[in-house]
């Protein structure tokens, strides 16, 4: 079994590979002997890089995925260095971090284009370059947000509650697996998506207690996921376990959603 998961010197590309998911995923495809293009934005990817095992089958750059040409350049360098790659992994996400009340229809736009219209210009792109070659696997990013709507029960004051355009975006995510998946379906290029349910970063843990354990009674598991427990299923939709898995989206979420 370990074969269809371990294959040793594919290339994959994460985006926003030094974020709290994605620093995990990074290092479990290192051990597993991918080579891996970590992508993030101001210094983090090289910041990240320093530090970790295996440097030498990991290449950081520095990508903004707000800018349009910015993400046309990189893939064009980065093809150019390292060919087409085996898989992309994209987890680039946006929120304005504002009420409801107080966003602005700018505040929205600007979240979108992070959140939605980054992935669709990467896994475009990229895409396209997989179809030419005949294979290759893509990975996005959705949440179980973009399922259903966050309890206020969990967000009482003085948290917000998880906002309206971060949902809106990740439910856009799921029909874009889809719809890419059913367009290229036929050329050797399978697109699938993950949903991570309760995994808020070290810095909510430590300082909202009673937040982590009111999602914790929330999930049927009785507890937050860990970060390294995203890496196996995005190990599972780039390898060949997965090579008759294609438009699915994978929730990680510990039952949350099946409530």
């Amino acid at each position: 079994m370990k074969s269809i998961y371990s294959l040793a010197n594919q290339t994959i590309w994460v985006i926003g590979g030094a974020g709290y998911l994605g620093r995990h995923i990074v290092a479990t495809l290192l051990e597993q002997n991918y080579h891996v293009v970590c992508a993030d934005i101001n210094g983090r990817a090289a910041e990240f890089a320093e530090n970790l095992e295996h440097p030498e089958t990991l290449y950081p750059v520095e990508l903004d995925a707000r800018n349009e040409k910015a993400i046309d350049r990189f893939i064009e360098e980065q093809i150019a260095d390292t060919g087409v790659p085996d898989g992309l992994v994209i987890l680039t996400y946006g929120a304005a971090g504002k009420k409801l009340e107080e966003m602005t229809g700018a505040d929205f736009d600007q979240a979108s284009q992070l959140g939605v219209t980054s992935t669709f210009l990467l896994a475009r792109s990229v895409g396209l370059h997989m179809v030419e070659q005949g294979r290759g696997q893509i990975v996005l990013f959705s949440s179980m947000y973009g399922m259903v709507s966050p309890d206020p029960n969990m967000y009482l004051p003085p948290m917000k509650a998880n906002p309206i355009e971060y949902g809106v975006g990740k439910a856009g995510i799921i029909q874009m697996t889809k719809y890419l998946a059913v367009l290229w379906g036929r050329t050797g290029v399978r697109v699938n998506c993950i949903s991570p349910g309760p995994f808020p970063s070290e810095q909510v843990q430590a300082e909202t207690p009673e937040f982590i354990d009111r999602l914790s009674n929330k999930v049927p598991l009785g507890r937050i996921g860990a970060p390294k427990e995203i890496a196996g299923p995005v190990l599972f939709l780039l390898s060949d376990a997965s090579s008759f898995v294609t438009g699915h989206n994978l929730v990680v979420d510990g039952g949350w959603t099946a409530w």
